[in-house]
């Protein structure tokens, strides 16, 4: 489970970290701000963030609108962040210890809640790249097909509501609010029985089955957090399993190799539990394998490349052709890679029906069709067009590469400007190898987010220069100012375009410029002004990149 949020701006209440020049977390402290106003906080939750309930301003007043009673109780929830230690002990045998102690201590936990994770079929989707486009698609599909389904994914882009929706809307905030107070008031109780603290990653989980639970789903789709053995989200007793892809992400958790990494991702497969895979490294679905192996279930072997045909992309979606039926599909996801995804959803829902959840065909290509997520090679409608895609490893930077010339085209004189922002933890290096080709101006910059080390943006640019990449570098460590940069330089008469890149945090950082959070909670959609759904134009626009 996510344990940082990204920082979008303004907020109306925001958490701030302070860190040292080191870029490493100074002593913590915290502020909570309103924008025009002071908010009147509760006395516990004042000191639980380190301000002096008496030492108010004057014009502070009593929140009263449920905007500001959301973001109340998101401080509330981030409060928990800082007590969460980060070990040092990274060996394979250490953290397992610690999951077993931590996912022990969340079930009895959920124990004590009523088991908020049981009594509906859950689709749990893992894997390296894909399983929040699979996830989503999925989630689709069910809804079309008229089950009331839930949906987790994570991490979220601007605000917390993105991670918990129902029937295609995001949480109400009045609900929200509602479970945060039911699950912090839980956690008191639990912490004055004598048990230990909860971590805010199971808190979390707590929250998100009793979601599921309150909105009386009828089928739950899980995006699991990062990894999948030891991850929270793996306390669920699936009824299918799907790893979308091995590669390598989450090294400092996960371990260096394919083998390492496939091990963790492949401890989502359950006994007896039909799974679902996509993987094709050898490697890595021989891991997968022996695991179903193992547990004692089936394990279908979907080869993207041998099951689906005619795969093409463009401003309108992708399309593919299912090579055993021959049938065409097409989502409204961008990019080719997302055939590979939509492939793999339609055959997990297919694989439901053995827990009687029914889809028909009509419903696939509905959902498919209807099917939107944030920040995944998503169109901006600017002075220039602007492309935000969060890929934040080498194969997601590749597969991004491949279609950008479908998805963000210029000819002639037109130049494609990166604002390119990663976290310390990825490889960077890597990731500018397969940018450096395709991009003429680089706006190099930093996310910014709690709880994660990032890149420091002039380190980018060293890179970038080391990978032979002669074009303008532009340095702004601000993610909002480095988007205002890049479109300074963008010349709409050249047929310039931009790119947003590196991060699913940067663009959560940068889609407040058009998007705005609060906008967003109210409206329940991360489109308030309706722009998810595709316009005429966009439906009819060209599809390229047949395969």
């Amino acid at each position: 489970m996510m344990q940082d949020r990204a920082i979008t701006a303004p907020a109306r209440v925001c958490l701030y970290r302070h860190r040292d020049q080191s870029g490493l977390a100074g002593q913590a402290e915290y502020n909570v701000t309103r924008r025009g106003s002071g908010v009147d906080l509760p006395g516990a939750f004042a000191r639980s963030l380190m301000i002096d309930p008496e030492s108010r301003h004057p014009y502070e007043k009593r929140m009263t609108t449920i905007i500001e009673r959301y973001h109340a109780a998101t401080a509330r929830l981030d409060a928990l962040i800082d007590a969460t230690t980060t070990p040092q002990d990274t060996s394979r045998a250490a953290i397992r210890a610690r999951a077993d102690v931590r996912m022990g201590r969340l079930r009895r936990f959920l124990e004590k809640l009523g088991d908020p994770h049981r009594g509906y079929p859950i689709v749990h989707v893992g894997g390296t790249s894909g399983k929040g486009s699979t996830s989503t698609a999925i989630a689709a599909i069910l809804t079309a097909a008229g089950h009331a389904t839930g949906l987790h994914t994570s991490p979220y882009l601007q605000t917390p509501a993105e991670k918990l929706q129902s029937g295609g809307l995001l949480i109400a905030p009045g609900l929200y609010v509602s479970l945060v107070d039911e699950v912090l008031a839980a956690h008191d109780r639990w912490r004055a029985s004598g048990e230990p603290a909860l971590t805010y990653g199971e808190i979390w989980f707590a929250l998100t089955a009793l979601f599921f639970t309150r909105s009386a789903v009828d089928v739950a789709v899980l995006e699991v957090g990062a990894g999948g053995r030891f991850d929270l989200t793996n306390v669920v007793t699936p009824a299918v399993s799907v790893i979308t892809s091995i590669g390598i992400d989450h090294t400092n958790t996960l371990g260096n190799t394919i083998e390492d990494i496939a091990w963790h991702k492949a401890g989502i497969i359950k006994p007896g539990i039909p799974a679902i895979t996509a993987v094709t490294n050898p490697v890595a679905l021989g891991i997968i394998a022996e695991e179903a192996r193992q547990q004692t279930t089936t394990l279908q072997m979907l080869d993207p490349e041998r099951a689906i045909s005619a795969v093409a992309t463009g401003s309108g979606g992708t399309t593919w052709t299912e090579v055993e039926t021959g049938l065409a599909y097409r989502t409204g996801l961008r990019g080719r890679f997302q055939a590979r995804n939509g492939a793999t959803a339609v055959a997990a829902v297919r694989l439901l029906a053995s827990a009687g959840v029914a889809v028909p065909e009509a419903a696939v290509r509905a959902g498919l069709a209807a099917a939107r997520i944030p920040g995944r090679a998503e169109l901006i409608d600017d002075a220039v067009p602007i492309l935000l895609d969060g890929a934040h490893n080498p194969e997601k930077i590749e597969a991004l590469g491949a279609d950008l010339q479908h998805l963000i085209p210029v000819a002639g004189t037109g130049r494609r400007i990166a604002v390119l922002g990663v976290l310390e933890a990825k490889q960077a290096a890597d990731m500018i190898r397969a940018l450096v080709p395709l991009v003429d101006v680089l706006v190099a910059t930093s996310p910014r987010v709690l709880a994660k080390e990032v890149k420091l943006a002039s380190s980018l640019a060293d890179h970038a220069r080391r990978e032979g990449f002669g074009g303008e570098i532009v340095i702004e460590s601000d993610p909002i100012a480095a988007v205002a940069r890049a479109r300074a330089i963008a010349d709409p008469a050249r047929g310039d375009a931009i790119l947003v890149t590196g991060s699913l945090y940067l663009v959560g950082n940068v889609r407040d410029r058009w998007f705005k959070e609060d906008d967003i909670v109210m409206a329940r959609t991360s489109w308030p002004d309706g722009t998810q759904s595709p316009t005429a134009e966009e439906a009819k626009a060209p599809i390229h990149g047949h395969a």
